[in-house]
C-alpha cells in the first residue's frame, strides 16, 4: 500500500485499524483526532475505550457507531482483548488528560501496538523518562501529535533554516497566548479547564505545559537547536488557580543563540495566538498560526518578502505535506491530519520491514521527554526567583 502525506490512500488499500483511549462525549481533543486521523483516509477507528467510566466509554463509542463488543470500559481491557483479535488494532490515540499518557501508552506499546499520543507526553518527568524505556523496549512505533509542526509554511521555515538561508542563528522569539483563563473558569465546571488546572492530572505546569510545551516544541523544531539553559518568571493571576497561566521564559541554546518564550492563558483579546520569529546573520523570518499559509522571510538588506503555502518559493518540504492549490487556505485540521498521514507512512513502513523515508518527520518520544523536561525546568527556575536551571 502506498500512503503520501496529504493524500488519500489508493482505492483498495487498507486502512490501519486504529483504537483511542479518552476522547468520549464533551471531549474537544478527541473529535479533533478522529477527524485528522480520517481526513486523508489513512486510518479506520474500529475500537475505544473512550471514558474514565465503563459506562460512558460505551454510550461513546456506541454514538461514533462502534461495535458494541469493541467499547471498552478500559484502556487495561481494549489493550489486553484488541492484541489477541485476529482483526485488532494496529495503532491507538491517546487523548486523555495528561496523568494517564503513561499507563494507557504503555499498555499498548508493551503489546506490540504502535502509540499516537497527544501532548505533553506525561505529566511528570519521571514518567517521561520510563514511558521512553517503554518505547524502546517495544516493536511499536511512538508518535508524539504537537500539531503545529505539520503545517506547510513550518515545514518551509525548517527547511529554509536547514539549508542555511539565515545564515548562524541568533534570536529565536515564539509565544502562544491565549485569553480563555482570564477568569477562573475551572470554578464553574467546565471540564477542559477543571484538568487543565488540576496539577494531579495537567502535571506541574499550567499555561507551561498546555501551551508553552507547544510553542517550545516548535522552535526546537524549525530552528534544529538545542536548549542548553533557561530562567522562569511565572505567574498564577487568577486568585486561587493551582497552576501557572502566565510564563516568561529567557532561552540559551546550545551553539550561541538566544531566544524568548512567553506563554499566557490571560491575555485578553487572544484566541490561539502562536507566533514564531527566528534571526540569523543573513536574514530572518515570521510565522503566525493564526494566519498559517503565509511566512515572511526577509534577506538582511532587502526587502521583505511573502512565501506562501504552495506558491512560488515554496520548497519540497512545505509542497509534499500540502493537499490543495495555493490560495485556498489549509489550517489547523489539517496541520494535525499531517502529523496522522505521517504516522501511516511510518507504520507501513514498518510493516512492510523497509526503514522510514527521511523526508517523514514527526514527533518522537525523545521531543516528548525534552517538553516534559522543559516544563519541569520552568517551574524549578521559577520558585529560585529566575534562577538560571540547566537541562
Amino acid at each position: 500500500m502506498t500512503i503520501e502525506a496529504g493524500k488519500s490512500a489508493p482505492a483498495g488499500g487498507k486502512r490501519i485499524r486504529l483504537g483511542m483511549v479518552g476522547g468520549g462525549q464533551g471531549a474537544f481533543i478527541g473529535g479533533v483526532h478522529r477527524m485528522a486521523a480520517r481526513l486523508d483516509d489513512h486510518f479506520e477507528l474500529v475500537a475505544g475505550a473512550l471514558s474514565s467510566t465503563a459506562e460512558k466509554s460505551i454510550v461513546s463509542g456506541r454514538d461514533l457507531g462502534l461495535d458494541p463488543e469493541r467499547c471498552y470500559g478500559s484502556f487495561e481491557e481494549m489493550a489486553e482483548k484488541e492484541a489477541k483479535r485476529p482483526d485488532g488494532i494496529e495503532a491507538v490515540s491517546i487523548v486523555t488528560p495528561n496523568h494517564m499518557h503513561y499507563p494507557a501508552a504503555k499498555a499498548f506499546l508493551e503489546r506490540g501496538i504502535h502509540v499516537i499520543c497527544d501532548k505533553p507526553l506525561t505529566s511528570n518527568l519521571d514518567d517521561a523518562k520510563k514511558l521512553k524505556a517503554a518505547a524502546e523496549a517495544s516493536k511499536a512505533l511512538f508518535i508524539l501529535t504537537h500539531n503545529y509542526t505539520g503545517y506547510p509554511m513550518v515545514r518551509q521555515a525548517r527547511e529554509m533554516i536547514a539549508s542555511g538561508a539565515l545564515g548562524d542563528l541568533r534570536v529565536v522569539q515564539v509565544e502562544y497566548a491565549q485569553d480563555w483563563l482570564t477568569e477562573a473558569v475551572e470554578q464553574t465546571g467546565a471540564k477542559q479547564a477543571v484538568w487543565r488546572t488540576d496539577p494531579k492530572q495537567s502535571g506541574v505546569g499550567g499555561a507551561t505545559g498546555d501551551i508553552g510545551t507547544h510553542a517550545f516544541n516548535l522552535a526546537s523544531f524549525v530552528t534544529g537547536l538545542t536548549l542548553k539553559s533557561l530562567a522562569a518568571d511565572l505567574d498564577s493571576f487568577v486568585e486561587g488557580r493551582r497552576v501557572d497561566d502566565n510564563g516568561h521564559v529567557l532561552l540559551r541554546f546550545e551553539g550561541g543563540a538566544k531566544g524568548m518564550l512567553w506563554c499566557s492563558q490571560v491575555a485578553p483579546g487572544n484566541e490561539n495566538a502562536l507566533k514564531l520569529r527566528v534571526y540569523g546573520t543573513k536574514g530572518g523570518f515570521e510565522w503566525q498560526q493564526e494566519n498559517p499559509n503565509y511566512l515572511w522571510f526577509t534577506p538582511f538588506g532587502e526587502q521583505k518578502r511573502l512565501v506562501t503555502r504552495n506558491g512560488a518559493g515554496a520548497g519540497a518540504a512545505a509542497t509534499r505535506v500540502s493537499r490543495i492549490p495555493g490560495g485556498h487556505p489549509e489550517g489547523y485540521l489539517e496541520a494535525f491530519a499531517t502529523i496522522y498521514s505521517e504516522a501511516a507512512l511510518a507504520i507501513a513502513a514498518f510493516k512492510a520491514g523497509k526503514p522510514v523515508d527521511p523526508a517523514v518527520v514527526y514527533p518522537t518520544i525523545d521531543d516528548g521527554v525534552k517538553g516534559v523536561a522543559f516544563v519541569e525546568a520552568c517551574v524549578a527556575s521559577s520558585k529560585k526567583d529566575g534562577a538560571w536551571v540547566s537541562l
